[in-house]
């Protein structure tokens, strides 16, 4: 289990600090999302705010899904709406209202039993209902990221200390057994995945009775193959800030071609 919610007033301390030294043109800067500028992902990111405060504390439910949607589809128009939308707020509003939500939001993570079902399922981390601390790692992540994406486009790093970045690869790469999923291999092959750095760490995926499980730290394991990737490769793979190709390109790997194909397939977001 992951528990990052401590992180969650820190990691927007680091945005808002952020948002309130860029320039008009700063704001108006393209980012890796397509068609967004860092105007429209701050209104994504306040999005997720409003949306996950509606839905998790007040349960209310939000848009409906149109005939035959699928949920990929669904939140991509889901998304655009509301970042059109928040077109018409000012920089300074947006600010505003993220820091006053935030601490909303805190509270609510606060409220909720780790172990329970997640109100949201994490659907690239497998089938199934995932528990409410995979769910609330996996928003982490998202705020993370977007942050990430707002200072390259702006070209000022931060918010990448070890115990900041550390939760996000943890949680992408619980994601490894549904990578591996069509991969079938024999009981006890293993898979280990090597992030260098500070920020990094090593992970095991193992074969166990037809299915792919985390190995936890069960090092002694002789694995099938190995990929060794940079931190900043691995979470750019795995919300496809890079491409697979490109990924394959920058790691290092060795073993069993079709582990590491899937390995280097990675995704960490709804796609």
């Amino acid at each position: 289990m992951l528990d990052v919610r401590r992180l969650f007033v820190r990691e927007r301390a680091e945005l808002l600090a952020l948002l309130r030294s860029l320039s008009a043109e700063d704001w108006a800067r393209e980012t890796v999302c397509p068609g967004w500028d860092v105007h429209d992902v701050v209104g994504h990111v306040l999005n997720d705010y409003v949306r996950r405060i509606s839905g998790s504390r007040d349960g209310f439910a939000g848009a409906t899904f149109a005939n035959d949607e699928t949920l990929p589809s669904y939140l991509a128009r889901t998304n655009d709406e509301f970042v059109r939308a928040a077109r018409q707020c000012s920089p300074e509003l947006m600010i505003e209202l993220l820091g006053h939500l935030g601490p909303e939001l805190d509270r609510l993570w606060a409220g909720f039993d780790l172990t329970a079902p997640a109100p949201l399922d994490v659907s690239w981390a497998g089938p199934g209902r995932s528990p409410a601390w995979l769910d609330i790692a996996r928003e982490y992540t998202e705020f993370w990221v977007h942050q990430q994406q707002i200072r390259d486009a702006v070209g000022r790093p931060g918010a990448d200390q070890p115990e900041l970045v550390h939760p996000v690869l943890d949680t992408f790469l619980r994601g490894l057994p549904h990578a591996l999923r069509e991969v079938e291999r024999p009981h006890g092959t293993a898979v280990r995945v090597v992030v260098t750095g500070p920020s990094g760490g090593t992970w095991h995926a193992v074969s166990d009775e037809g299915r792919w499980r985390m190995a936890g730290d069960e090092t002694e394991l002789s694995a099938g193959a190995t990929v060794t990737m940079r931190p900043d490769d691995l979470w750019r793979l795995g919300t496809r800030g890079i491409t697979v190709a490109e990924a394959r390109r920058r790691a290092d790997a060795e073993g069993d071609p079709a582990l590491v194909e899937a390995v280097t397939a990675l995704l960490a977001v709804v796609a």
